[in-house]
């Protein structure tokens, strides 16, 4: 499991516009299978017959934020024990450990660069896998 390579990532972020430059960055640039969600509920919903390998989470959301995302999506058997990083502008070291202490193996700062994006969450990957 450890050397497994990332190749399906469920990523959930409200603002179409991050989500479009996201999924490019993440697809394109990263060579990744990619299910986008507007939504936690759609997140919810999409997950168990995706079954991602990596949750990517905007934090600020309506409704369902990232966090509330998550544990919902750790009552789903086929996401109850996936990774996940947090993505978000507040990246305080208190709000940081915050999301470590919800499990998260990272925190990806918005704005992000599209040229790294994956290679950002491909390194968390590998960081996982080697801890």
């Amino acid at each position: 499991m450890s050397a497994e390579r990332l190749q399906k990532v469920l990523y959930v972020e409200d603002d179409g516009d991050i989500r479009t430059i996201a999924l490019l960055a993440l697809e394109t640039v990263g060579g990744l299978q990619v299910r986008a969600c507007a939504s936690g509920a759609e997140a919810v919903q999409a997950a168990p017959a995706f079954a991602p390998q990596l949750l990517l989470l905007d934090v600020m959301m309506p409704g369902m934020d990232g966090p509330t995302t998550l544990a919902r999506l750790r009552e789903l058997p086929a996401t109850a024990s996936v990774p996940v990083v947090f993505m978000t502008a507040k990246v305080q070291a208190s709000e940081v450990e915050q999301y470590r202490a919800l499990g998260a193996i990272g925190v990806i700062t918005k704005p992000f660069d599209p040229m790294t994006l994956a290679r950002q969450v491909q390194d968390l990957w590998a960081q996982r896998a080697s801890a």
